[in-house]
């Protein structure tokens, strides 16, 4: 069941979008939800730091931690008027290290997407990645354009019968269990045999959680299959992509590009990944 969430906060412009989501989500599994802001101290190069003073330095870690309180305030002040249960967490550390280590003990972490164009993200570049691949928690990534106050109610899952598709629908089970529409789709299952029907077991398996799914396979014929993917999601109205995160070693999808980066980078509907 979905029953405590982790929410990543900062003072980015998609925060206040993000944590929407994120309350709507809570409300709907009645599930307690914690805000985490990470206090990460300037980076500073030694030959620079030589020539500021202490009390320069303090300040700028000050008036970063009072930014943290106020991010913090304004989420106990939504979280309160929404009836929630909830906590906020104000914790100094590097991001990907600190969300890694805390969300272990959540059922679902959700973070923001990577935004290029926001100076507060510019040194947070690896970031959702290396937090899909470290955490061991289902991570939904919320995109940084649009708004996605309902998540779940008509989902995409992406099913290639890989590990990591399998683990997703799993970790993902209690956000399916509340649907009102899944759709389990298949993109050039020929490429992997995967049948006549493929999705039909998937189908069959969450039938016997009583979710109704429907099993559907296309062929990109050329086209990018996280470009497929996408313009399914946005012809069926989908508010969610469920699906497996990098099913080849990451360096190879950095390299050489790939589903999951193409997703993170592209992403125009919230996506629940796991590795």
């Amino acid at each position: 069941m979905l029953k405590n969430i982790l929410i990543h906060l900062d003072s980015s412009k998609q925060c206040a979008s993000r944590l929407d989501t994120a309350i709507g989500l809570a409300r709907r599994h009645d599930a307690h939800l914690t805000g985490l802001y990470v206090l990460t101290r300037p980076e500073i190069p030694p030959f620079v730091q030589a020539g500021i003073s202490a009390e320069i330095i303090d300040a700028q870690i000050n008036e970063a931690r009072d930014e943290g309180h106020k991010v913090l305030d304004g989420f106990e002040k939504k979280a309160a008027d929404e009836g929630l249960a909830f906590e906020a967490r104000l914790v100094e550390g590097l991001p990907v290290q600190v969300l890694n280590d805390h969300a272990r003990c959540f059922d679902l972490l959700v973070v923001g997407q990577y935004d290029p164009d926001d100076e507060v993200l510019y040194a947070m570049d690896d970031m959702p990645d290396s937090i899909i691949m470290g955490t061991g928690c289902p991570v939904l990534v919320i995109p940084y354009a649009g708004k996605f106050p309902v998540v779940g109610d008509n989902v995409i899952v992406a099913w290639d019968a890989s590990r990591q598709a399998s683990r997703a629908i799993t970790v993902g089970i209690s956000i399916l269990e509340a649907a009102k529409k899944v759709n389990v789709l298949s993109i050039n299952p020929a490429e992997k045999d995967l049948g006549d029907t493929p999705g039909a077991d998937v189908c069959l398996h969450l039938a016997r959680h009583s979710i109704k799914a429907n099993a559907e396979h296309i062929t990109s014929k050329g086209t990018n299959g996280a470009d497929m993917l996408l313009s399914r999601s946005a012809d069926e109205s989908a508010d969610l992509i469920v699906m497996g995160a990098y099913g080849h070693a990451r360096w190879r999808e950095i390299a050489l590009g790939g589903f999951t980066r193409h997703m993170l980078a592209h992403m125009t509907v919230p996506v629940l990944m796991s590795n």
